[in-house]
């Protein structure tokens, strides 16, 4: 990777027409492998809890493990834009929040990403105003899951997919820089998209986002569970991990991934 990707380089490639590409990361061997294979951007997920520590869901794992494999990811990183996730319960008040997030960007991390609505307006502002940028998370919020009743597709009906929306320009009017849009019908993220004044990352949320993220385990098949509709295992047609890394980045570029079986309407 020639230079280092920072939110303004992203914010940057977004507004002049090019998709960017994101990839979960726990540890400096991935880091390595996906940064210099010029992935933009690298998510240390709390999805670590299912995928790295064999939990049912992401709410068992602590800031403590944030920290940790945010480190490793940092020591392994090659100049992408590092970004680790804040776990379940650890930012439910602005003092919490900055808190958490001070931690996560001590050990590496180069933005924060929350997840929920516009109630955490207050903590996006004071994270901005402290410096720390921060990606917010809606639609499938993993940590939800227990509220939501299982992991359902989000936004289907008129109320909450307005309601989404005003959630996402209320954020990014509080200072949000990134918005992350999980498993939500295309329609709603291309309009999200284009409404929104900042770049939108997707999983499961049609090809209109300014990016794309997925699990780097599910994407390189390594896993025993079945995987979801959004993700295509690109190791099946690929020799090397480095191969297939440079298959979803030119797909992602290119706007061949996701396709639409990859998708919900």
């Amino acid at each position: 990777m020639s230079k280092a990707n920072t939110v303004s380089t992203i914010k940057q490639m977004v507004s002049d027409g090019e998709k960017f590409t994101m990839l979960t990361a726990y540890d400096a061997t991935f880091a390595s492998i996906f940064s210099t294979q010029g992935i933009e951007t690298l998510l240390v997920g709390d999805s670590l809890g299912m995928v790295f520590q064999g939990q049912d869901s992401t709410l068992p794992v602590t800031v403590d493990d944030m920290i940790y494999h945010t480190r490793a990811v940092a020591r392994g990183n090659k100049g992408s834009l590092l970004v680790a996730d804040m776990p379940f319960n650890s930012y439910g008040t602005v003092e919490q929040a900055l808190a958490t997030a001070g931690k996560l960007m001590q050990a590496g991390a180069h933005m924060v990403k929350l997840e929920g609505g516009a109630w955490l307006c207050d903590a996006v502002k004071a994270m901005s105003q402290a410096g720390i940028p921060t990606c917010l998370h809606l639609g499938l919020t993993p940590q939800s899951v227990n509220k939501f009743g299982g992991y359902k597709v989000q936004g289907r009906d008129e109320a909450a997919a307005q309601k989404m929306i005003n959630d996402a320009l209320a954020l990014a009017e509080a200072g949000a820089d990134f918005i992350l849009l999980e498993c939500v019908p295309s329609d709603l993220a291309k309009a999200l998209t284009e409404t929104v004044p900042v770049p939108v990352i997707g999983i499961g949320a049609g090809a209109a986002t300014d990016g794309q993220v997925l699990v780097c385990y599910d994407m390189l098949g390594l896993t025993q569970h079945r995987l979801p509709r959004f993700v295509k295992n690109y190791m099946s047609e690929a020799n090397t991990w480095e191969q297939a890394v440079n298959s979803f980045k030119t797909d992602v570029k290119s706007g061949n991934f996701p396709a639409a079986e990859h998708t919900f309407e």
